[in-house]
C-alpha cells in the first residue's frame, strides 16, 4: 500500500466538471494497493494518518494531527502511485493490485479514517478525475508499507 499524504488548505475531486467531493483544510491522500495488502497495511496506515504531527501548534512548530485541528480528508485511489518506469519510456503498472481487491480495500480505508471521526470525502474508484488542491506549506508525506 501507498499513500501521499498532502496539507492542504483546500481541495477539492471532480468528475466530468462535477464536484464529487471537496475539502477546506486537511489532507489529500493518494492511495494505491498492490495484490497481497490487507487489513494489516490499512491498520498501519491508517493509524500513521491519524496521527501524523504536522499541523502548527500555537507555537509555529508542526506538533499536531489532523484531528486536533479539526482537519478533513479528501482521499482519491491512484493505481498510478505503482508504476514501474524502469524500461522504455510508457510505465507498466503490473504492480498495481487488480482492480476488484483495490476497491475493496479502498472503501475499508475509508471507512477506517472516517470512524475515527475525521471527516473523509472521496473520489470515485476507477473514474476519470480531476483533483484540485492548495499545498499548505507544501508538505508532502509518502508511506509504503513495503518499506515499514
Amino acid at each position: 500500500m501507498r499513500v501521499i499524504v498532502q496539507r492542504a488548505q483546500q481541495a477539492q475531486v471532480s468528475i466530468d466538471g462535477n464536484v464529487q467531493g471537496a475539502i477546506d483544510h486537511g489532507f489529500v491522500l493518494l492511495v494505491g494497493f498492490q495484490d497481497g495488502d490487507g487489513q494489516a497495511e490499512l491498520d498501519y496506515v491508517t493509524h500513521k494518518i491519524l496521527n501524523l504531527r504536522v499541523f502548527s501548534d500555537a507555537a509555529g512548530k508542526m506538533n499536531l494531527n489532523i484531528q486536533q485541528v479539526g482537519g478533513a480528508i479528501l482521499s482519491i485511489s491512484q493505481f498510478t502511485l505503482y508504476a514501474d518506469t524502469r524500461h522504455g519510456n510508457r510505465p507498466s503498472f503490473t504492480d498495481a493490485g487488480s482492480p476488484e481487491l483495490a476497491s475493496k480495500l479502498y472503501d475499508t480505508f475509508n471507512w477506517q479514517l472516517a470512524a475515527s471521526g475525521v471527516t473523509v470525502a472521496t473520489g470515485e474508484f476507477g473514474a476519470d478525475m480531476q483533483v484540485s488542491l492548495v499545498n499548505d506549506g507544501p508538505v508532502t508525506i509518502c508511506y509504503d508499507t513495503d518499506q515499514r
